[in-house]
């Protein structure tokens, strides 16, 4: 991974409504940097700050004062360079499938590279790489959008977003109101995508367990701040201080929690089955021997 951040937010402070009796500070001197390859979950409640600063990564909001690096160059440095960003940081919104628009699957997958000045043999093979990233068939490319499940409208307008071929990948809830099957697909394919591209991937989630599973790294915003950073295990130490920020924590934690509150010498670090059950093993072998 390289250690240089792709993206760095330095002393960011947003503020709507400025000058006026409805003014509110969304965020407030928030400084964090995310490099090449990292897969970050943003967690928080809601009008914890977390949407406000997501959109700051690619310009779509102005900071009312500090800066937004990308490679080390301010973002707001001039409108070209402004406007060159959002191909690099591809933001999808929660409910993309709601801005799907053209006659196939296809062409609105091609939408945003056509823009970018894309053309030929090489939009095609970003359409089909694109689809492929995200479980779009070749049988389903000519289809019309609105005629695909809403599972299936999530991943074509991912799909549209990824044939930008953005370094940082942003995703606002990407698995909001599917079914069980619909979100273990759409996680997959975006562990499918970082992991070949080594792209950057930052998601905001209400739920404790994606998060837990796919991410490497949390960023908990509260308050229009950054209450804690750092790996799932360091994060979900603190279940106390999260249910106080009004957030859950993924089940297994709270029975791990619980019995350590009964007196039981167990991990306090527990956030995935599979983790507890690594744990634990360890905790038994070196117990044994």
């Amino acid at each position: 991974m390289d250690p240089t951040p792709i993206i760095e937010i330095k002393n960011l402070t947003h503020i709507y409504s400025a000058g006026t009796p409805f003014e509110h500070v969304a965020i407030e001197n928030i400084n964090l940097s995310f490099r090449s390859g990292e897969l970050i979950g943003v967690i928080g409640h809601t009008g914890s700050g977390k949407s406000t600063m997501i959109q700051h990564l690619n310009g779509l909001l102005k900071p009312t004062s500090g800066q937004v690096l990308y490679r080390g160059e301010n973002i707001w440095k001039d409108k070209r360079f402004t406007h060159s960003i959002r191909g690099r940081v591809g933001l999808v919104f929660q409910y993309p499938e709601y801005q799907l628009f053209e006659e196939t699957c296809w062409k609105d997958i091609a939408f945003g590279p056509k823009n970018q000045g894309v053309s030929g043999d090489e939009l095609e093979a970003r359409v089909r790489r694109a689809a492929g990233f995200v479980g779009i068939g070749e049988d389903l490319l000519q289809k019309s959008p609105f005629d695909l499940s809403g599972g299936q409208k999530r991943r074509v307008a991912i799909a549209g977003v990824i044939a930008m071929e953005p370094d940082v990948l942003i995703l606002d809830e990407p698995t909001a109101g599917l079914d069980a099957a619909g979100r273990e697909a759409i996680l997959e394919n975006i562990r499918a995508y970082q992991q070949a591209q080594n792209a950057t991937v930052i998601m905001v989630s209400h739920s404790m367990e994606e998060v837990a599973k796919l991410c490497s790294r949390l960023i908990v915003m509260n308050q229009g701040s950054v209450a804690m950073d750092g790996t799932p295990a360091e994060v979900f130490t603190h279940v106390d201080e999260l249910m106080g920020m009004g957030l859950s924590v993924p089940q297994v934690t709270i029975v791990f929690h619980l019995l350590r509150a009964r007196g039981l010498a167990l991990p306090a670090d527990v956030y995935t089955v599979p983790y507890a059950l690594a744990r634990l093993t360890e905790r038994k072998e070196g117990h044994t021997c």
